[in-house]
């Protein structure tokens, strides 16, 4: 599999990256030792976590489970040294730390406790999971209000949070930097406050992206191309909504939909279920009929065309799930498809 190093770092990793978030829930530790280990016989080597791992649903009694289960498998021998883990700092949620906020002493005693959690002395990219300040991400688009922002407490904030970073990286603790469900001004401020400070550069952002929700092609992408910053893109099939298993209105048993569901939620994928997303959806898997791909291996080799450098997350609740997932990587997609797509964009923009 093909090799990329991460922004302007020396973190070089495969250009498809393992997420994990359903460990310890939807999936079973052990079948989530089996999925790396496909993964790894596949060439993926990059895996992505975060301390409030696992979700669907996220439960105060479940937080660092999904780290556990990774570093239960990194400890295997060998295995740490063949792969690059990324880990991540939860944003203000009542879940973890109550609610507070997160700032640079907080951050180091973070740091330290994934590194338990995953028997490892060094994080390769550690991540912001959303910002202190709020995010438009998660579907929070439609009502996001940042007038109540304050510029100067914010950049004081990413100072104060990058001299701790830049300590741990100093310690060999982390070897990188990125963000997560971040902002065209969030990223571009990162950016600016660590050249005046002298801290550690972001070199990534994961950010939600898929052919259903493209929110990241303008303004972010043009930061992260003159920043030199990549995109780790997560759900880069809509939550599984790509997959097209809930077609006619279907809600498979153990599926997300279903879970959610099943715990009190509204089973609408936190709101990418929509009307105009099924129909997208079903267009986009006759297009790929049409041209005799099939809609999942279309969705995430879609990605790779992108006029900016972006490494695809991608994650299974199931074995079978993954290796078809596996199947498709490495296939290039036809230029004739790749303008089809962006057509179809056009019929469908933002439809969640």
């Amino acid at each position: 599999m093909k090799r990329v190093k991460l922004g302007g770092s020396d973190v070089e990793v495969s250009e498809i990256c393992l997420g994990t978030m359903t460990f310890g829930n939807q999936t079973a530790e052990v079948d989530g030792h089996a999925q790396m280990d496909r993964a790894l016989n596949a060439g993926i080597t990059f895996l992505d976590t975060a301390e409030m791992y696992p979700v669907n649903p996220v439960r105060r009694e479940t937080i660092g489970l999904t780290e556990t289960i990774v570093g239960n498998w990194l400890a295997r021998g060998g295995n740490r040294d063949r792969v690059e883990v990324a880990t991540k700092i939860t944003g203000p949620s009542q879940m973890v730390r109550d609610g507070v906020p997160y700032d640079g002493a907080i951050v180091a005693k973070a740091i330290d406790a994934s590194l338990t959690r995953l028997q490892t002395d060094r994080i390769d990219l550690y991540q912001m999971h959303w910002p202190v300040r709020g995010s438009y991400a998660f579907r929070q688009n439609w009502t996001y209000d940042p007038s109540k922002q304050s510029k100067q407490q914010t950049l004081d904030h990413m100072a104060d949070v990058l001299g701790a970073l830049s300590d741990a990286r100093k310690a060999g603790k982390i070897r990188a930097v990125g963000l997560s469900n971040e902002s065209a001004w969030g990223l571009a401020r990162w950016c600016d406050v660590a050249d005046r400070t002298g801290g550690p550069r972001m070199v990534s952002i994961q950010n939600e992206y898929s052919l259903l929700y493209r929110l990241y092609d303008t303004d972010l992408a043009e930061v992260a191309v003159n920043e030199d910053v990549t995109l780790l893109s997560y759900s880069p099939l809509a939550a599984g909504l790509l997959s097209g298993k809930y077609s006619g209105g279907a809600m498979p048993d153990g599926s997300r939909a279903a879970v959610d569901k099943a715990t009190g939620g509204q089973g609408n994928l936190g709101g990418r279920k929509t009307p105009q997303a099924v129909a997208a959806t079903e267009a986009y898997h006759k297009l790929a009929a049409e041209h005799g791909w099939d809609a999942i291996h279309m969705a995430i080799a879609w990605q790779l065309t992108r006029p900016f450098k972006v490494v695809p997350i991608i994650g299974a609740t199931r074995m079978d799930q993954l290796d078809h997932l596996i199947a498709g990587l490495g296939k290039p997609l036809p230029d004739d498809l790749r303008k089809a797509v962006d057509r179809l964009h056009k019929q469908y923009p933002l439809p969640y």
